[in-house]
């Protein structure tokens, strides 16, 4: 611009000094056609952005004026040799070019510009299934040039297609029933362009370890021999290690044979790459009966492996740990077979099985977490600066007389969120019970004491909830009401912040008797 600006000024300086000799000259210039040969030159930015550069051209001109030809109301200024950049949305549009000449004369030309957006790219979608939930899914996708996504999951034709963004959260949806469906993806440009992409989902309910009974969608399928029965039934004590509200029931019929037994196939082999032992929990009305667990494979009943144990205790709940560590893991078992009173025949018995797992052998760290064992590793999962551990009961008295008791110091200076954190044996069962009751010891009254469950394999699925303490310097029992928690979540993980929010000052507080209740 300054260029153009430099010629002209010596142009009518040469005029100026050629006046007295020659008016030809300046009636040349007053006489100048106006610009001529306008167009532009139109780069369009292939992003989906919309961006567009505008390059003017023309002869015989000063400056361009652009109009863009959308809704923009007024003009830029472009100088000679120089663009512009306007955002479009897709669509056709007229740009229109001004010339401006050095007399002031003007021309324009419409030019017409068309702002197409490309199809989305690479366009993935990624499924997990939710964990502890067989019929729920969450989805997230990505792609090139894409501005959102839509999805509909194929097991409702009437379903409004759900909207979403790359990069937020996953999209969570259930299926109501078992079967396969085809999710449908399609990413959109912005424009009129869309990719689409399927997926297909099987939503299955397997029969798998752990078996507990209480999935009401499911199918738990006895295969008896020996003039066995076994049925689904209703826990016939729901007390001490086994609060659940269904167990499987096996009755021992008069004159059933000494081998009589029942069979549950699982949907796949039990994986015994880490633990080789199996746990389950029996109520039997006799003590010293035999009750022996046998795995064995899907096809040929000469792959096993059995081991017996029998019972110690009398119409009440007890673990009975089996250990398989002899069996020939390079094998593939998927039978589970369980005998009752082994060796003698039925008398009419019946007897109880509940909570089928794989295990490390260790004593069940399981609710009510009483911290009296002398066995049980309790493991606290310290983190924010706070420190855990079992101590001696501060002050036995009042509600809570025990001996032992667990000690968290939030030490000076920890975080807000600094806390302790105990994974149990197994996920809690809320089927029957959903508050959870803890004794807790403070030093101050109104401290906010936040109780958060997890999954241990996801700890992204939780639940947290806070009770304030209304006492200092003694015992007293908060309870955390958890009604309609979904048992399907299997929370493991029991986590404990104490004075949640602030900071540590190096106090001490005090819990005992972590239990279910209603």
């Amino acid at each position: 611009m300054k260029k153009i600006k430099i010629i002209y000024s010596l142009f009518l300086v040469t005029l100026l000094m050629a006046c007295s000799g020659d008016d030809s000259s300046l009636d040349s210039v007053t006489d100048a056609p106006a610009p001529s040969n306008l167009s532009a030159l139109f780069t369009i930015t292939q992003d989906n952005s919309g961006k567009v550069t505008i390059a003017p051209r023309g002869d015989g001109l000063v400056k361009y004026d652009v109009f863009f030809g959308d809704a923009t109301a007024e003009p830029v200024e472009v100088g000679v040799g120089q663009t512009v950049d306007h955002v479009y949305a897709e669509g056709q549009y007229n740009v229109k070019i001004m010339g401006t000449g050095v007399t002031g004369l003007t021309s324009e030309t419409i030019v017409p510009l068309t702002v197409s957006f490309r199809a989305p790219e690479n366009v993935e979608a990624t499924i997990t299934p939710v964990t502890g939930d067989s019929y729920s899914i969450n989805l997230t996708a990505k792609a090139d040039f894409e501005t959102f996504f839509e999805v509909t999951f194929g097991d409702n034709p009437s379903q409004l297609p759900v909207q979403f963004m790359e990069g937020g959260p996953a999209i969570l949806h259930t299926y109501a029933n078992t079967g396969t469906y085809t999710v449908k993806i399609v990413a959109y440009s912005g424009g009129a362009a869309t990719t689409t992409i399927t997926k297909t989902v099987v939503i299955s309910n397997p029969i798998l370890l752990p078996i507990t009974f209480e999935n009401s969608l499911l199918n738990y399928s006895f295969a008896d021999f020996g003039n066995i029965t076994t049925t689904l039934a209703s826990n016939p004590s729901i007390s001490g290690i086994n609060l659940s509200s269904k167990v499987g029931k096996t009755v021992k019929n008069n004159g059933a044979e000494t081998w009589g037994g029942t069979t549950m196939v699982l949907d796949n082999p039990i994986d015994f790459s880490t633990l080789t032992k199996i746990r389950v929990k029996v109520w039997s009305p006799a003590v010293g009966a035999i009750v022996k667990l046998k795995i064995e494979n899907l096809t040929d009943g000469n792959i096993n492996k059995e081991v017996d144990i029998a019972t110690t205790v009398a119409n009440s709940w007890e673990y009975m740990t089996f250990d398989f560590a002899g069996a020939d893991f390079t094998k593939q078992y998927s039978k589970v077979i369980i005998f009752f009173d082994f060796g003698n025949p039925g008398n009419g018995a019946s007897y109880y099985f509940d909570d089928i797992r794989q295990t490390n052998g260790d004593e069940p760290k399981i609710l009510p977490l009483t911290f009296e064992s002398s066995t049980i590793n309790y493991g606290f999962g310290d983190f924010g600066n706070a420190f855990a551990s079992k101590v001696a009961n501060p002050d036995p008295s009042g509600i809570n007389t025990s001996a032992n008791v667990a000690k968290v110091v939030k030490n000076a200076g920890s975080e807000v969120w600094a806390g302790t954190a105990l994974t149990l044996t197994e996920p809690i069962d809320f089927s029957v019970y959903q508050k959870i009751k803890i004794k807790v010891w403070s030093p101050a009254a109104g401290i906010p004491v936040l109780l958060k469950l997890e999954n241990s394999g996801n700890t992204g699925i939780n639940t947290e909830l806070s009770v304030t303490t209304t006492t200092s310097n003694q015992w007293e029992e908060l309870t955390y009401n958890l009604s309609g928690i979904n048992n399907n979540n299997a929370y493991q993980n029991v986590v404990l912040f104490f004075d949640f929010g602030t900071s540590g000052t190096g106090a001490s507080y005090y819990f005992d008797d972590v239990k279910l209740s209603n």
